[in-house]
């Protein structure tokens, strides 16, 4: 990888520091102004400007850290031993110009994050999937083939390598073909099958839990992944003492279109050209306290949305988590499944 990957300059947008993040996935960028190295930003810089002010149109230099940590050319052997202590993942390399000569990662993506955390995982498995038709014509949602296994197995699989041993699959369409699947071959954790009589929705399906989950637990749809620190997330979702915390993406729509904006008086007051909206959306992934089960009405339909609705009114803290866009996968439409499929294919 390039320097010239890692420098953004301190004029651009963080909407673009994201998307660079992103494509290096090194978690840290270093800034320049006139073309010299004055600043980095992180990953967490941008989530905590996010989390404290709420602004998506500010600018690097609004949200890095001026006294970044580097080193010189002629310390560059102590590079790991610099970066352990001051917990970072990558520092820049400087001649005595002060310019980036290298960049020098603490890891190069053959040391695996010994896991840590142990988090039992419910997975809402049950829905019909008619978005998916005609596929769903055939397999319940969670067993259509991303490559050569089904989505809600690419689901298990990346929480398990970090966070959890045991799942929760909460079913009911076609939930016969989904208990075979999983009983033809051995896994390194368990699966547990919890079904429904009726379809209870996102939310009102985990009553049927009730006394079976006394931990902080993780709930995910059975078509999405996402691609994130899971522990980051925990940890974040304990500190703030959330009852319950919602994974948001960042997502960028651009209009096709040129978009004008009228006055009381019927003139034009804006004229934008494709113009682009930044936002962000729920992924459909939350860490949970375990008391929501608990006081649950049983058999009653709801989504999970319905229930942080409810929680929010009665002044219960509700967190928000935000990630990048691409760090969201989400198979809940053709195009999308195909484009899922397709970054599948090359991360393996």
């Amino acid at each position: 990888m390039d320097v010239k990957d890692f420098l953004i300059d301190e004029e651009c947008t963080m909407i673009e520091a994201m998307k660079l993040l992103d494509k290096v996935a090194k978690k840290v960028l270093f800034v320049v102004k006139d073309e010299q190295f004055v600043a980095a930003i992180t990953d967490g810089d941008i989530r905590r400007w996010i989390l404290r002010k709420g602004n998506l149109d500010a600018k690097v230099k609004d949200i890095a850290n001026y006294e970044p940590k580097y080193i010189y050319e002629k310390d560059k052997y102590k590079a790991k031993e610099y970066m352990r202590k001051n917990f970072i993942e990558a520092v820049p390399v400087l001649n005595n110009d002060k310019d980036i000569v290298s960049v020098i990662l603490l890891n190069d993506g053959t040391i695996k994050k010994k896991k840590t955390l142990n988090l039992p995982v419910i997975i809402m498995a049950g829905g019909l999937g008619t978005r998916l038709y005609p596929y769903t014509k055939i397999l319940p949602k969670p067993l259509i083939p991303i490559g050569e296994i089904p989505i809600v197995e690419h689901i298990m699989n990346r929480f398990h390598e970090n966070c959890s041993n045991e799942f929760y699959l909460v079913i009911n369409h076609k939930k016969n073909m989904i208990k075979a699947y999983f009983g033809e071959t051995e896994k390194d954790y368990k699966v547990n099958y919890v079904e429904e009589t009726k379809p209870l929705g996102t939310g009102g399906g985990l009553s049927l839990l009730k006394g079976k989950i006394d931990t902080t637990f993780i709930l995910s749809n059975c078509d999405i992944l996402i691609e994130e620190d899971y522990e980051k997330i925990y940890q974040y979702h304990k500190k703030e003492k959330n009852l319950i915390t919602m994974v948001c993406s960042l997502k960028n729509i651009k209009i096709p279109y040129g978009v004008i904006e009228i006055n009381e008086t019927g003139e034009i007051e804006e004229m934008r050209e494709k113009p682009v909206y930044s936002f962000f959306t729920n992924t459909g992934m939350y860490i949970v306290e375990p008391i929501v089960i608990e006081e649950l009405e049983e058999n009653k339909a709801m989504g999970f949305p319905d229930i942080i609705e409810k929680y929010k009114k009665n002044g219960c803290k509700i967190g928000v988590y935000p990630i990048s866009e691409n760090s969201w996968m989400d198979m809940g439409q053709m195009d999308v499944m195909e484009e899922m499929r397709r970054r599948l294919e090359r991360e393996e």
